[in-house]
């Protein structure tokens, strides 16, 4: 009598989800306003905020430098400096409506240039798909007790799971969903070797990424070496929700939310929602900053 498939309830699944983050979000800030209020930058507060803003404009170039490595594992001839133009002007895009626009934009440019569309796509599912095997690890740093064994399991079922035997099914069945009534051939869709660089040049974009976290928290307050695998985790796994949850276009609202929730008990809330709140204003002007670098590459190498 009804025909009713998941994929009906996934527009709206993302605008719960979307609003769900944002209602926590908003009803903790309403709730200790005043202690955001109160917080002020500590003495070298501006200077600490300048280099969280150029250590993740780092971050976004050196992903641009990898998505290159990964195209040329799908053996596509490409220039790193113009795989780094294209993604750092392609980046921002990500913040619109669907948060697809960035892969179209790369898929597009790489279409342009003369490279395969059906290697482009593929390179665009890998990336996130790299990014979040690279993260996974990092995040358990902050699971209270010896998180030595489940880092281990963690970092062994990445390492197995992004092996060509079992990563090549999964990039052929996302590519052809993707491109599908086109003609695509066999083996266009595969990586033929295991792709070590880009998974640590994966470690290195997060690793980046939350170093300019933490420099952007100490512009506010400080934290003590003993708070730093904490910190860093809760990073890395706050990211990674943004990075996988649906209906959060560039992560906003469940990277907030994700970890406001984890160091609120470790944390004065205030400081918490501040931090979260000036690492997000550097990471969007960062990429904005980033997306004007293309440009300028662009123009100087026209």
């Amino acid at each position: 009598m009804f025909n009713v498939r998941l994929s009906d309830f996934k527009p709206y699944l993302r605008w719960v989800i979307f609003g769900a983050t944002l209602f926590f979000l908003a009803q903790t800030l309403k709730t200790h306003w005043r202690d955001v209020a109160d917080l002020r930058l500590q003495p070298q507060g501006w200077l600490l905020l300048s280099v969280a803003f150029s250590v993740t404009l780092v971050a976004h170039i050196w992903s641009g430098w990898v998505w290159g490595w990964i195209l040329r594992d799908f053996n596509q001839p490409v220039s790193m400096l113009w795989a780094t133009r294209v993604f750092l002007k392609t980046n921002v895009a990500k913040y619109l409506p669907g948060n697809i626009w960035h892969f179209y934009g790369r898929i597009r440019a790489s279409s342009q240039a003369g490279l395969s569309v059906i290697a482009a796509t593929a390179s665009v599912v890998l990336e996130p798909l790299l990014m979040a095997a690279a993260a996974l690890p990092v995040a358990l740093l902050w699971v209270p007790g010896d998180r030595a064994v489940l880092q281990g399991a963690a970092l062994a079922a990445v390492l197995v799971g992004i092996h060509p035997r079992w990563l090549n099914p999964i990039l052929d069945r996302v590519g052809r969903t993707k491109l599908k009534g086109q003609s695509l051939g066999e083996a266009s869709f595969r990586i033929r070797r295991y792709p070590f660089f880009p998974l640590m040049g994966e470690l290195g974009f997060v690793a980046l990424r939350g170093l300019g976290f933490l420099i952007a928290w100490q512009s506010i307050d400080s934290w003590s070496i003993e708070q730093l695998p904490l910190l860093f985790g809760v990073f890395s796994l706050a990211w990674l929700l943004g990075l996988v949850v649906p209906g959060a276009p560039g992560g906003i609202g469940v990277f907030e939310a994700t970890a406001v929730a984890l160091l609120d008990s470790e944390f004065p809330t205030g400081t918490v929602l501040a931090a979260v709140a000036l690492y997000r204003l550097i990471s969007v002007l960062s990429e904005v900053g980033g997306a004007g670098l293309g440009w300028l590459m662009e123009k100087f190498d026209g």
